[in-house]
């Protein structure tokens, strides 16, 4: 792991943290076992980066628990946040099939616990198993999904659209299956991946819980309608919003 006392904290995973690693089910029972034995995980603190831009990749890396933020520096100082990463995410797969340097930044936003599979394994396991390719594949074609969007989210000025889209991203079914129907984030969070303040995530929350789109509980956000909020398009000059019919709640 890239950043030292992260590194010095690494130990092997317990029981309950490789069953929520997804991909280990899919491998045969050989694969599996070596996999669990040469799995890392770690505690990570706000400010600490577990990626840095520049760096040479060493492991793959997955969130057990937590939430991190995917970011680069721009020249003028400021911060561009790609998207957030939270509980069941893996990523950096493609740094590590081109082995080059990483383009981007990973940090967490609150204590997070990762995982790190190192790069000589990970490749080992492409060589090797089946399953583990078309896992990866997979992984690697709705990534291109969600840049894609994200794309399209720095286009948005509205906050309600800003922060919509940003949700919709993390309640990903296929690259973040440990978020479930409910994310633990607070407000100040969401407003780092979404680039607005507080207040403006507040507000934009309530409107798209006013849409009955989702629900803020305690300690996060619970989605009620994710093909709706993919598609939600608000006025707020009027502060009411429209959505594509078919609500159904994500199982």
């Amino acid at each position: 792991m890239i950043n030292s006392p992260v590194l010095g904290r690494a130990r092997p995973a317990s029981d309950s943290e490789l069953q929520g690693i997804a991909w280990l089910p899919l491998l045969a029972r050989a694969d599996r076992q070596w996999a669990t034995a040469t799995l890392r995980v770690s505690s990570a603190r706000p400010g600490e980066r577990i990626v840095r831009f520049g760096r040479a990749p060493t492991f793959w890396f997955g969130v057990v628990d937590g939430l991190l933020k995917m970011s680069n520096d721009t020249a003028s100082g400021g911060t561009i946040t790609y998207t957030g990463l939270p509980p069941g995410a893996w990523f950096g797969e493609g740094t590590l099939l081109k082995r080059e340097p990483y383009r981007y930044n990973i940090e967490p936003l609150r204590q997070s616990t990762v995982a790190g599979l190192p790069i000589e394994d990970f490749h080992a396991l492409l060589d090797r198993s089946i399953p583990f390719n078309r896992y990866v594949m997979g992984l690697l074609n709705e990534r291109l999904g969600q840049f894609i969007a994200a794309r399209e989210i720095d286009r948005q000025t509205e906050p309600e659209r800003r922060v919509a889209a940003s949700l919709a991203q993390l309640f990903h079914p296929v690259l973040y299956p440990g978020v479930g129907s409910l994310l633990r984030i607070t407000q100040q969070e969401l407003g780092y991946l979404a680039g607005l303040s507080r207040q403006r995530v507040n507000e934009a929350l309530a409107v798209l819980q006013q849409a009955a789109l989702i629900r803020v509980e305690y300690g996060g956000v619970r989605v009620l309608d994710l093909p709706g909020l993919r598609a939600f398009r608000g006025d707020t000059g009027r502060g009411d919003a429209t959505r594509l019919p078919g609500r159904r709640t994500p199982q």
